[in-house]
């Protein structure tokens, strides 16, 4: 059933009834109901089906909140959660099985060990502006998956998705396990200032060192999903028409509000110009009556992050070489490339965050490099166009969150795969597989069986030496490298490996056969009952 169409204004959840939501939550956790596999998996379907029956309320409310095209919405946004659910639907009952593929000495095989799959609690999900819908269900996606309770908190500064969501989630959900608190800075504190299981931010790094230095108070884990200033390399080997193409659409792309897209481009000296060439062609065929008049094209969130962005282009040292229309009134900024040299430009030290960007010339790639890893050591993204070895030298001398070769940003696009960040970028990763471990604690349990205990002597006082003995006869391995640290091989060497089970001696050897003849016998004699 279609819900009304019509968007509620914007309302702040009391702050008084915040204690009251994360205890309810919590009770819900603590009744143990979403441990079952059963239960989650009717959650995550009747999510499915809240998010397509409220697309077009979805579309509606991102046009509102960022004129964000239809089209561009259901891509970037429903069709992204929608395809991260698919696959936790699919997957949910293998991956919550315990772990058996676990490595461990060979003597401890009769204690079965294992490693159990468990929710944390109940935790909080912190989303940001840029794609309120997707930044906030994602995560909330592996939190349902791995049994835990959530809130979730939207930004404020996309009021009527904020509003949406609210609705999705109290008409589709388990009332007491699953809330949606609106507000901004007092609601936010106010949730802080609870006790939570673990902690899911994404936004700037200044709120982060808020967050997690009020989280490490009640040593709460968190998950933190930044930014960065994303490098882009562009070599004398690249196809510059497809790269100006594919860089231009990376940050024209929900007005390159991204926090994945390129801040700068390195470009080679000798191409620098036949480049810009290329951005200036693909501009006019993106935007033939320019962008502002585009219905392709979104706006910027809102005033202050609007001069925020223009301050960078009215401070830069460079050259616009593309672009560099602005409008206040509408919250327009243009597409727009700034030529420097100097990696102490604005356009250089700061994140855009925006449409905007900078290209900056280099001589060879070891000092493109160089320049990279000095802006910013770790950024969340980082593109490079070259041949196979230029962008495999790239991917291996300049750190990321994640990296995509002949393209902007494409990792991110792909709903399944992990995204997160690395260092000043940001801790932790979701998505896919990676939600629901994002969300998980891995419980590690052992079942001792009370025949083995003439085997555990050497742990009873009094210490019996041969006990000790025989013990490590048992548990030591030997070496498959010399004294100079380099790899032992040979067919001796793997003959004892494997019918001297590792061990380092003979007795060693035949203690290990008669543990495994032991156990194996036992497991026979245990199936023959059943």
């Amino acid at each position: 059933m279609k819900p009304d169409t019509k968007i509620p204004a914007f309302e702040e959840t009391p702050i008084d009834s915040i204690p009251k939501i994360v205890a309810t939550a919590r009770q819900s956790y603590q009744s143990q109901k979403t441990k079952d596999l059963e239960w989650r998996l009717v959650q995550l379907r009747k999510l499915y089906w809240g998010l397509t029956d409220y697309t077009e309320k979805i579309q509606a409310a991102l046009m509102q909140d960022i004129r964000k095209p239809p089209h561009e919405s259901i891509l970037a946004e429903v069709s992204h959660v929608s395809q991260d659910l698919d696959l936790m639907i699919k997957k949910l009952k293998d991956w919550a099985k315990d772990d058996k593929d676990v490595d461990y000495p060979l003597t401890f095989s009769p204690l079965r060990p294992r490693v159990r799959k468990e929710p944390l609690g109940t935790v909080l999900i912190i989303g940001t502006y840029n794609f309120p819908l997707m930044l906030n269900l994602a995560p909330f996606i592996g939190a349902i998956a791995a049994g835990c309770t959530a809130v979730i908190k939207p930004s404020e500064n996309a009021p009527a998705t904020a509003m949406v969501l609210k609705e999705i989630v109290e008409n589709y959900l388990d009332p007491s396990s699953f809330f949606v608190v609106n507000g901004a800075i007092p609601e936010t504190t106010a949730l802080l200032d609870e006790k939570w299981d673990k902690i899911l931010y994404t936004g700037n790094a200044t709120v982060a060192k808020i967050i997690a230095k009020k989280a490490a108070e009640t040593l709460t884990p968190v998950a933190l999903e930044l930014g960065g200033r994303n490098p882009s390399f562009v070599s004398k080997s690249a196809d510059l028409a497809l790269a100006a193409r594919r860089l231009l659409w990376g940050k024209t792309h929900n007005a390159g509000q991204v926090c994945l897209s390129h801040n700068y481009v390195l470009v080679h000296k000798d191409v620098v110009q036949d480049f810009i060439k290329h951005l200036n062609a693909s501009y006019n065929e993106f935007f033939p009556s320019g962008p502002q008049a585009s219905q392709d094209y979104s706006r910027i969130i809102n005033e202050r992050q609007f001069d925020r962005i223009k301050k960078m282009l009215d401070s830069t040292n460079g050259r616009i070489v593309v672009g560099g229309e602005t409008d206040r009134s509408d919250l327009f900024i243009a597409p727009t490339v700034v030529l420097v040299d100097s990696i102490d430009d604005p356009m250089m030290k700061d994140e855009s965050f925006g449409p905007i960007w900078s290209i900056m010339p280099f001589g060879d790639l070891d000092e493109a490099i160089k320049i990279a890893n000095r802006v910013d050591p770790t950024p969340l993204s980082l593109m490079t166009f070259g041949t196979k070895a230029e962008n495999e030298k790239v991917l291996s001398r300049v750190t990321s969150g994640g990296a995509t070769m002949n393209d902007a940003w494409m990792h991110g696009a792909i709903a399944t795969l992990p995204f997160g960040g690395i260092g000043e970028s940001g801790t932790g990763s979701y998505h896919g597989r990676a939600s629901f471990d994002c969300f998980t604690h891995r419980r590690t349990v052992v079942e001792v069986p009370s025949w083995i205990d003439k085997l555990l002597r050497v742990r009873y006082a009094p210490f019996s030496a041969p006990d000790f003995k025989r013990h490590l006869w048992m548990t030591s391995s030997k070496p498959n490298f010399d004294r100079d640290g380099k790899p032992i091989s040979g067919v001796s060497y793997w003959l004892w490996l494997v019918f001297g089970l590792g061990g380092p001696s003979v007795k060693g050897a035949l203690l290990r056969w008669v543990v495994l003849l032991a156990s194996a016998y036992a497991a026979f004699f245990k199936y023959q009952k059943l």
